[in-house]
């Protein structure tokens, strides 16, 4: 009796924790403000305000299109200045998904406005499923996707050049290439789906924006993130993160990959003020 007793206590939290892991932590959903200081952004910039999506893997658990209506309202009511869409919009045989196709995506992708823009990269699911038919998808609806290319940006006094970076695990990306377009002197904000490329980012660029990892999805007190998508395990997993005098944010993103689980990473719509030191 007492032994049945026991498991009955026990058997609460357990539940508890399950549910909230396979549930309802990866169906909730809200705008994160990160205030991030940069030492070489521009004061005629202070506080821009920039929306990072990533990570969308639309299709996945809790993910459908109704979800990508809210999320798309949510991020419209932060009111950014400029919205980056990092990567992975697809989603591939996670259990309890359903395939939803990036033109499908895109159209209500489409209702993403910004006084300085809405830009694009891809990540590596988008490529494993069809890279060039999601570029093609997004820019017929208006969204820029920046592939190794880069963008100014203007407003006023405020002037900094945009980037994105193709995606690390497919290796095709060009970081050269990328920065070549750029004057020496200009600010840079960069934007990457995957964070491993960070070690070959140069000083010259003020803040590279990532996503991809999904901060690991699982957070275990006293144990850290099990698994982590990065050849760097923990090291740029989520977050903002200063190596040697250049900054990196990663977000956790909005989605779930291999299992439909998070504990301790909420999905996230990132907004970012940008604000000079």
């Amino acid at each position: 009796m007492m032994m049945k007793r026991l498991f009955a206590v026990l058997s609460v939290p357990f539940l508890g924790v399950i549910l909230w892991a396979f549930w309802w932590e990866p169906a909730s959903l809200h705008n994160e403000t990160h205030e991030l200081a940069i030492p070489s952004w521009p004061q005629a910039c202070e506080a821009l305000k920039v929306a990072v999506l990533s990570d969308l893997h639309v299709g996945s658990p809790f993910n459908d299109l109704n979800h990508l209506k809210t999320t798309i309202d949510l991020t419209l009511k932060a009111k950014p200045d400029l919205i980056l869409l990092a990567g992975d919009y697809v989603t591939h045989g996670i259990p309890g998904g359903q395939f939803v196709s990036p033109q499908e995506s895109a159209a209500h992708l489409a209702r993403l406005s910004a006084p300085l823009g809405v830009f694009a990269v891809l990540g590596n699911h988008d490529w494993w499923y069809d890279g060039p038919g999601t570029m093609s998808a997004f820019q017929h609806v208006g969204i820029q996707v920046l592939e190794d290319s880069a963008v100014p940006i203007q407003s006023g006094t405020c002037h900094f050049w945009l980037t994105g970076i193709s995606d690390f695990m497919e290796g095709a990306h060009d970081v050269p290439l990328a920065l070549s377009q750029i004057p020496e002197d200009a600010t840079i904000l960069a934007f990457t789906h995957n964070p491993d490329i960070f070690p070959e980012i140069p000083s010259r660029v003020a803040l590279t924006v990532a996503g991809h990892t999904h901060g690991g999805q699982v957070y275990l007190p006293l144990i850290g993130r099990p698994i982590v998508p990065s050849q760097y395990g923990e090291r740029f997993a989520i977050g903002h993160i200063i190596e040697d005098g250049r900054h990196l944010f990663v977000t956790s993103g909005l989605g779930t990959s291999i299992l439909p689980i998070r504990f301790l990473v909420p999905p996230e719509i990132s907004v970012l003020l940008l604000h000079s030191t």
